[in-house]
């Protein structure tokens, strides 16, 4: 049975540069990591499973080769936690602006 089937949205991954082939004057701790890619689109074939080599036409009508990853894959964005330097920058220019602020 097939994970996805033409047109579904899906995403891909594919690894562009491996680690040691990077550019040079990336720092030291880049160059050991491949350059990774991935995109999400509509598969171009007519069924595929997870870890297959697919096409896609990305939003933007692109097409990507890579392994497929996910169907009908969401959002996941994370920005850490707050870092409590963070936590008092709002306030601080509110008093700047208004005039009050004494460091």
């Amino acid at each position: 049975m097939a994970d996805a089937r033409r047109g579904d949205c899906v995403q891909i991954h594919r690894v562009v540069l491996e680690a040691g082939k990077r550019a040079p004057q990336v720092p030291v701790e880049t160059m050991r990591v491949p350059l990774e890619m991935k995109a999400k689109g509509f598969l171009q074939e007519e069924q595929a499973m997870i870890g297959q080599q697919v096409t896609i036409t990305t939003f933007a009508g692109r097409q990507l080769q890579g392994e497929l990853i996910a169907v009908n894959p969401g959002y996941q964005v994370d920005y850490g936690s707050p870092q409590p330097e963070m936590l008092t920058i709002a306030g601080e220019l509110r008093a700047i602006v208004r005039g009050e602020y004494h460091a």
